[in-house]
């Protein structure tokens, strides 16, 4: 294990970490008065939310092996994800800087949807989103197994699973 490749990598997620809560202010300081304190937590809560379902069974559709499509569900709830499997890097700091992305992707909805989703709908929209939207997309992208990363598709600072898709489905949710 290299300890500054570590270093770095625990660096850059808590910075990718820091990007949610700053969104999130953002976002309240061009929300009417009455909704400042929703559309904070809208994107306070993709960091609770989306955390649980990247831990439980999101990193597996993500990065799990599987197919071009989708990873399967061998690594639900990180089992098989050693602490220190030997590697430059940990399985599990991977996880982790894996899950900043997945939280701040949807917290980027959050601006598309301010006055337009009800507080609740929005927790179930986050489940629904990450598994079925975002997971997958990522597994393209990112996973060596995915059609895109097969094909040679480049990922520039998460331009496609991240930019893309947010954008994407902003405009969705604002339709």
């Amino acid at each position: 294990m290299d300890s500054g490749s570590v270093a770095w990598m625990l660096t850059a997620s808590a910075l990718v970490l820091f990007m949610t809560p700053g969104l999130a202010f953002f976002y309240g300081g061009l929300a009417r008065s009455r909704n400042v304190v929703n559309t904070i937590m809208l994107s306070f809560m993709s960091m609770a939310v989306v955390s649980v379902v990247w831990v439980l069974w999101g990193y597996s559709l993500a990065f799990g092996p599987g197919n071009a499509l989708v990873g399967d569900l061998s690594l639900l709830g990180l089992s098989g994800i050693e602490l220190d499997d030997g590697g430059e890097i940990p399985e599990l700091l991977v996880v982790i800087f894996q899950m900043m992305f997945a939280i701040i992707t949807p917290a980027l909805i959050t601006g598309a949807v301010v006055e337009r989703f009800k507080f609740t709908t929005y927790l179930v929209f986050l489940v629904i989103w990450v598994t079925v939207i975002y997971a997958p997309i990522a597994h393209w992208v990112w996973a060596p197994e995915g059609w895109l990363f097969k094909e040679g598709a480049l990922d520039f600072a998460g331009g496609t699973v991240v930019h893309i898709n947010a954008g994407v489905a902003a405009v969705a949710a604002a339709l």
